[in-house]
């Protein structure tokens, strides 16, 4: 696992629920990143999750083909890491010189993972002083196991990649999604297929969780509402969203309850972080993925939550040719993993 930077020329690889995304920039954070090539691959879950040789077989094969298809020439990977498979969080020690906190975080890290340290991948960035105290430094330390780790990079390598980083996707994707020049924090959602990361950036990811619940959840919940199939309530949720003036408003009244609970969550994470921050605000809530494009559920969220809401651009700091648009045009708001990967600086 490698936090906050990439090395030389790779592609960002992103490997959801239902598909595979691949990105590969040119450019920079200073002058703007330009899109190179890219790739989305819908697969089924069936591979995704058949954890046996010829599963990984199969899988392997998919990725070295979309990448030749998309004309991606490096073998080198940035992979973002399910949430699920993860864990994130910000300690604090005291403030002194690099080499003195960095022996602190090396040989205290047991304290603060829920995994015994001999079997876990830690990797860190130290972010500075804590916004509330100069006397405290404030640290994003995260791990995985790593025989996960391990399992994903044999995998990858196996198939002739060289695997140069593993990013969890809640950071990759506060990196892409973020808006540039915000002074204030923000609250960053990427609604999945089974499962939601948040993450609340103020310079840098505060705080970092993963809630249950995703499209799914709202497709059984419709389908069971309205009796339909769950392929037919996708499309209701996809197409009408929270629109009351359609279907008599039954999408909206069965998912009502589902998303009040979800906002709440939203609203206690807010809270936890002002607690912390007293004195920053939380000046947005920015949706990317599923959450992004269901129609009215920005502002449903606003209301619930009392905070500004819109949808997230992952694309923001790229430049698109024309035609990449049109080929993008209906599953960019699925790439904010994969952007935020391939946005890595090649510097700590």
């Amino acid at each position: 696992m490698s936090l906050g930077y990439g090395v030389g020329d790779f592609f960002a690889l992103d490997i959801g629920t239902d598909a595979l995304r691949m990105v590969q920039l040119s450019g920079n954070i200073q002058h703007g990143f330009v899109l190179e090539r890219f790739a989305y691959v819908p697969v089924s879950r069936q591979i995704l999750q058949d954890s046996s040789d010829a599963g990984k077989r199969r899988l392997g094969e998919t990725i070295k083909s979309a990448a030749d298809q998309a004309g991606i020439k490096t073998k080198n990977i940035a992979m973002g890491m399910p949430s699920n498979k993860t864990f994130t969080t910000i300690i604090e020690i005291p403030t002194q010189d690099k080499r003195s906190m960095e022996k602190i975080i090396k040989y205290h890290a047991d304290q603060y993972i829920p995994m015994p340290i001999d079997d876990a991948k830690v990797d860190y960035v130290i972010l500075g002083p804590s916004p509330n105290d100069p006397q405290v430094t404030e640290v994003l330390l995260s791990c995985t196991a790593i025989a996960y780790a391990e399992e994903r990079m044999e995998s990858v390598e196996s198939f002739g990649f060289n695997m140069v980083a593993q990013e969890p996707d809640s950071l990759a994707m506060s990196r892409s999604l973020t808006p540039p020049g915000v002074t204030d924090a923000r609250l960053i959602i990427d609604y999945g297929e089974d499962s939601t990361d948040l993450s609340i950036v103020y310079g840098a990811p505060r705080l970092v969780r993963m809630l249950p619940g995703g499209l799914s959840v709202l497709v059984r919940t419709v389908a069971n509402s309205l009796n339909v199939k769950e392929s037919q309530a996708r499309q209701f949720i996809l197409k009408f969203g929270l629109a009351q003036d359609k279907l008599d408003g039954q999408v909206f009244k069965a998912l009502d309850q589902t998303l009040e609970n979800f906002a709440s969550e939203l609203t206690k994470s807010i809270r936890f972080f002002q607690t912390k921050y007293p004195t920053v605000k939380v000046g947005g809530i920015v949706l990317s993925g599923f959450a992004g494009v269901i129609p009215f559920l920005a502002e449903y969220l606003e209301a619930k939550t009392g905070v500004q809401t819109i949808q997230g651009n992952p694309w923001q700091m790229v430049r698109v040719t024309q035609q990449q648009q049109q080929a993008l045009s209906q599953v960019a708001a699925e790439f904010s993993v994969a952007i935020g990967l391939a946005e890595r600086t090649n510097s700590r």
